[in-house]
């Protein structure tokens, strides 16, 4: 039987939906496979997996956000455009199909803070192509996303650093 590229789907308020993506892909890498990783509403190259991507044969990162927080509900026209420039760039990624395993990480936010419509994600999914895995992460994943993916975990906040008052680390949460 011949591999079926899947529609996989991170979603939940817990901390780990990128870092499951990434381990994903590098799962992926070590099969020799080809990668490719959108990261809508993010844009800090100093991001690990941005400097990391750099030593994984075959993994390519594309951010397509600032490195600044996008108001829900008021996004600035940029962010209106970066989000934009993202689907389109995953549109053109999945049509090629030269990629074993496409990564759109938060495109679940940038469709509840208002920047892609819930339909321009549909849309891809049936860009993808028969072999290549899809994976769409962030939180608010909406219920039809959900029941169009082939594999949905939620990740549930238990217990966060955050609220001891520890700040972000880089490692690990950039």
């Amino acid at each position: 039987m011949a591999e079926k590229g899947l529609v996989l789907l991170y979603t939940g308020n817990g901390k780990g939906k990128t870092t499951a993506a990434l381990g994903l892909a590098l799962r992926t890498a070590g099969h020799g496979q080809k990668i490719f990783m959108i990261q809508f509403m993010k844009g800090n190259p100093k991001y690990g997996e941005i400097q990391a991507s750099k030593f994984i044969p075959n993994f390519t990162v594309v951010q397509k956000g600032r490195d600044t927080f996008v108001r829900k509900g008021n996004p600035e026209p940029v962010d209106l455009e970066l989000a934009k420039e993202g689907l389109n760039l995953a549109k053109d990624i999945l049509q090629k199909g030269e990629h074993d395993l496409v990564i759109l990480d938060e495109i679940n936010v940038a469709v509840d803070f208002g920047l892609l419509k819930e339909e321009d994600v549909e849309d891809l999914i049936k860009f993808k192509k028969p072999n290549t895995t899809l994976v769409l992460t962030g939180r608010y994943a909406s219920e039809k996303l959900i029941s169009i993916a082939d594999m949905v975990s939620e990740v549930e906040e238990i217990k966060h650093h955050y609220k001891k008052g520890i700040p972000a680390q880089a490692g690990i949460e950039f």
